[in-house]
């Protein structure tokens, strides 16, 4: 057995896999097909974590870590777990879900808040050891303020209610199908209604000088302050703040914050990389 560990961060689309040595060096990274616990089959996403164990040589590592949306349950979690010990000669393997990746890719080992603004969004105390969610997300439909599906979902009601401006509208229209048919069947037939209003995000960062979209913009990140970090102590804590769609709003993000008396520790891209550093500084303290 090699002293290597593994680290896989895993979204819906994609797992980013990173294997590390003992020295803290990258031996080897890939990306493989992503595992979700709360939409996929449990055989689709155990196929997927062998196939990249087998393929890529990784039985005699050390540690194996994977971070997923939908562990829910220590049952999940033990299942996943039995499998890959099962299929490898790997001893410490650890299920998360994806909530603590960001946490641990944030904060490391210290106290925090963290905020995921992706095409979903959440929030969390992490400790420094633990989490703590003191409100639900409540996912495209419920809730998700913040996210880039959330601004989606706002600016296509806006549109079909005649509310866009006639530039953006024009605009929306060469870029995407603008009817009313195709919009509802995206959002009410499509597989993933939230990756399709997330799919908008882009469009409207590219217009942010609008009035109306920077209103927009504005709007949906004020949501989040006031109805997901309104629930923290973010007078003593830092707000970390993790996912691509945040990473990309930066200049928006940062004055709200700063008008409610909110501070940054840091924007994270992806939790990966942190993910990397907390492991080696735990497997090989």
């Amino acid at each position: 057995m090699n002293s290597n560990i593994i680290i896989i961060e895993s979204g819906a689309t994609k797992s980013d896999w990173r294997v590390m040595s003992q020295d803290g060096q990258e031996v080897k990274r890939f990306l493989r097909a992503g595992t979700n616990v709360s939409s996929m089959k449990m055989d689709d996403i155990k196929a997927t974590l062998a196939e990249a164990i087998t393929t890529e040589d990784l039985h005699d590592a050390q540690g194996l870590y994977l971070y997923t949306a939908g562990v829910v349950t220590p049952e999940i979690s033990n299942e996943l777990t039995t499998h890959i010990k099962a299929l490898s000669g790997i001893h410490d393997v650890d299920i998360q879900n994806d909530l603590m990746g960001a946490a641990r890719g944030v904060c490391g080992h210290d106290p925090g808040i963290v905020a995921i603004l992706g095409t979903g969004s959440n929030a969390c105390f992490f400790d420094g050891k633990d989490i703590s969610q003191k409100v639900y997300s409540g996912g495209f439909i419920l809730g998700d303020e913040g996210s880039g599906a959330h601004i989606g979902k706002e600016f296509l009601s806006d549109y079909l209610k005649g509310l866009v401006p006639l530039d953006i509208v024009e605009a929306f229209s060469q870029e995407f199908d603008a009817s009313y048919a195709g919009i509802v069947q995206n959002v009410y037939r499509s597989a993933s209604p939230s990756a399709y209003m997330g799919s908008l995000a882009p469009f409207l960062l590219k217009h942010a000088d609008n009035e109306y979209v920077n209103e927009l913009i504005r709007r949906n990140f004020n949501s989040f302050i006031t109805r997901f970090l309104v629930h923290y102590e973010t007078d003593q804590y830092p707000v970390g703040i993790v996912g691509g769609f945040g990473w990309a709003c930066q200049d928006f993000i940062r004055p709200l914050m700063e008008q409610s008396g909110i501070r940054i520790s840091c924007f994270i891209k992806a939790p990966i990389d942190g993910l990397c550093q907390y492991h080696l500084e735990k497997h090989y303290d």
